[in-house]
């Protein structure tokens, strides 16, 4: 069975090369575009290969780690799994961002035919993250399980963790960039300056394009492929577990994910039309309906009881939910965005106040689904089925993934269109779909969101298996300090990188005002400013501060479970705390910094005021305020609650060891 699903492993990469092809057959528009879509690929590629490099240290370091300290205990099986999940989870990130950055500009040119053949040629490019992302993810593991054997499957959680710690690398470093080139582009070019989005003679501009690339796009690629990766793994740790170890309950995972690629297949042919938001509804919703059908289908073929379908049916429907819950709160013309749009005519300060008031509330939701589909799933089928709901969930990444590289590929298109003076029929379009992705951008993230909180549920039941812990006492002193220390970890870990965005955006203000002041003919655009040195600022910038939240992610686990009073019993409830703390806490800086970026773009397009109007400064304050929360803070919890399940799973026979001694 693993030869079967291992070809929809190749499968999958193959859609994903075959789109890289179509995309780049794309016509690349005119010299000033490529000129344009030229840096922001440099810029990106630099800043990726960067980071490819600090994360080889730490990989290099921990691998060195793992095999002294598992010496006697397969330490070269799991050095190898490690490391084969760190370079795949990269390969996702790199390919799909290489591609990306050449999608954006095609799209703008493809524009001028028509906002059907834009959305459809972005779409394509997003594919191949897409399907990249399920490929390596389940080319990888089928291999690495093949290498360990079924008596070992617990050495996969060393794939697992590496997948877990370039994601972390990804979510922390792209986030703290794009938001740092995001917010010093906005605070002088729009508040300062009056400029208009993306305009060339802002020097920030370039690093706030690339920055949508390494952010949204290679860190939401590695973010969603761990929680795939991790999910599965989580499942196969869970069988594992039983007293009898059953080759169909560690094949079934692989058999929902294997569906997963045929679902996302049909939805590529869903994802074409003029309207583009009804496409993308349309796009998810068949990969859902096929989904479920498959496997219902194979769950009967299997020998297994309906109860099994139900934690799948579970994860499936979560997709919908959170996407309609999200989109609820932060859509474009909902009844909350446009609160919070109607807010700004106060001032900053109530854009803002309504902006996080928005975000507090949409918590309720999702964990409202998320608890709901737990108790089905345990009910069904007991600890088991939280893992299947989860793979069930993870199953449609490939389409997911897809959607949400829309955004930053159009993002980037208008930015092209508007640096490069395209005549107003293309911008109209490209605006058209930038307003759309930044809505998918939105629901993806809750999607994200939901899927880490859903497979840390599986994970903290792995870990409890692998600790030897078949009862986790509140009332003991060692689990309710774990639990404290693990409620606190999110905000320790998100102040950080808040803190991060502000001194780079405050930076990269002072050198956009510098270059405006000291580059004469700016202005009046008879220069051109100087946009390297803004990319090279910003690079550094997140480079230099995504260490301390790394090591704060990988070292705090380790010392509660080495700590003799403490252990594995308060590293328990390190997890029992951590995991709401973290995902109702992503939820409100996600939802709530959405919000306000579809306030101001609901101002933009002429309400209250619209551009340039007291309402459009409050609602660019607030979105200023909301940038670092949605696409910094909030994506790179994802990662986080993943890193620290994942070591303390891959260190639990350690502490147990310990223990014993």
């Amino acid at each position: 069975m693993l030869l079967y699903i291992l070809a929809f492993g190749v499968v999958a990469l193959l859609f994903s090369l075959a789109a890289a092809y179509v995309t780049l057959r794309k016509p690349a528009g005119s010299k000033q575009m490529q000129e344009v879509a030229s840096a922001i690929k440099q810029g990106a590629t630099a800043y990726l290969n960067r980071q490819g490099k600090v994360i080889g240290i730490f990989a290099v370091v921990l691998a060195i780690l793992f095999f002294i300290l598992f010496y006697e205990r397969n330490g070269l099986l799991i050095d190898i799994a490690f490391l084969t999940g760190a370079l795949t989870s990269y390969l996702t990130a790199y390919l799909g961002m290489n591609v990306a950055v050449r999608a954006n500009v095609r799209t703008t040119e493809m524009a001028k035919h028509g906002a059907e053949n834009a959305f459809y040629t972005a779409i394509v490019g997003g594919a191949v993250t897409g399907f990249a992302a399920v490929g390596f993810g389940i080319i990888g593991l089928v291999l690495i399980l093949n290498l360990v054997g079924l008596d070992k499957i617990p050495l996969l959680i060393g794939f697992g963790f590496g997948a877990s710690l370039v994601s972390l690398f990804a979510r922390v470093g792209g986030g703290i960039y794009t938001k740092s080139a995001d917010v010093g582009a906005d605070l002088v070019g729009k508040t300062e300056l009056n400029l208009p989005e993306d305009d060339p003679r802002n020097p920030a501009v370039i690093a706030d394009n690339v920055g949508d690339n390494v952010g949204d796009c290679a860190g939401m690629a590695a973010d969603v492929y761990e929680s795939y990766v991790v999910t599965i793994v989580a499942s196969l740790l869970i069988a594992a577990a039983m007293p009898i170890v059953k080759p169909s309950l560690v094949a079934y995972p692989f058999v929902i994910v294997s569906i997963g690629v045929v679902a996302s297949l049909v939805s590529m042919l869903f994802l074409k039309g003029a309207k583009a938001e009804l496409t993308l509804y349309k796009g998810i919703g068949s990969a859902v309906v096929t989904a479920a059908l498959l496997d219902l289908l194979a769950t009967y073929l299997m020998g297994f009881s309906l109860a099994y379908f139900v934690p799948v049916l579970s994860g499936l429907v979560l997709v919908i939910l959170l996407f309609a819950i999200t989109d609820y709160f932060t859509g474009r013309h909902t009844a909350r965005v446009i609160k919070v749009a109607q807010a700004a005519q106060g001032g900053g300060g109530t854009d803002v106040i309504m902006g996080l008031s928005v975000g507090l509330r949409s918590t309720v939701w999702p964990v409202v689904a998320i608890v709901v589909a737990i108790l089905l799933s345990y009910a069904a089928v007991g600890v088991y089925g939280i893992g299947i709901a989860a793979a069930g969930m993870l199953s449609l990444t490939a389409t997911v993934l897809t959607i949400d590289s829309f955004g930053p590929i159009t993002d980037n298109a208008g930015g092209i269109a508007e640096m490069s003076h395209a005549e107003g029929k293309v911008r109209e379009v490209t605006d058209l779909l930038d307003a759309v992705g930044n809505t998918t951008k939105a629901t993806t993230k809750g999607f994200a969101i939901g899927s880490a909180a859903l497979s840390a549920t599986a994970l903290f039941v792995a870990y409890a298996s692998a600790a030897k812990l078949s009862i986790i006492d509140a009332l003991n002193p060692s689990v309710t300090i774990g639990i404290f220390i693990g409620a606190l970890l999110p905000f320790v870990f998100s102040s950080f990188l808040m803190e991060a965005v502000s001194k780079g955006a405050e930076a990269l203000v002072e050198e956009v005002r510098r270059q405006f002041k000291t580059i004469k003919g700016l202005m009046s655009g008879k220069a051109k400013p100087d946009y390297a040195k803004v990319v090279d600022m910003t690079t550094v910038n997140a480079l230099k501060n995504l260490v301390v939240p790394e090591l704060v992610a990988i070292l705090v686990p380790i010392a509660v479970g080495l700590i003799p009073y403490l252990g594995r019993q308060a590293l328990a409830g390190l997890l029992v705390g951590m995991i709401p703390a973290s995902f109702m806490l992503a939820l409100f800086m996600a939802n709530s910094g959405a919000a306000m970026d579809n306030a101001k773009k609901y101002v933009e397009a002429g309400h209250f005021g619209g551009k340039g109007s007291e309402t459009h400064k409050a609602a660019v304050v607030g979105d200023t305020v909301g940038d670092p929360l949605k696409d910094t803070a909030g994506p790179a919890l994802n990662s986080m609650i993943k890193v620290v399940s994942t070591i303390s799973i891959l260190l639990a026979p350690f502490f147990v060891a310990t223990l014993l001694l």
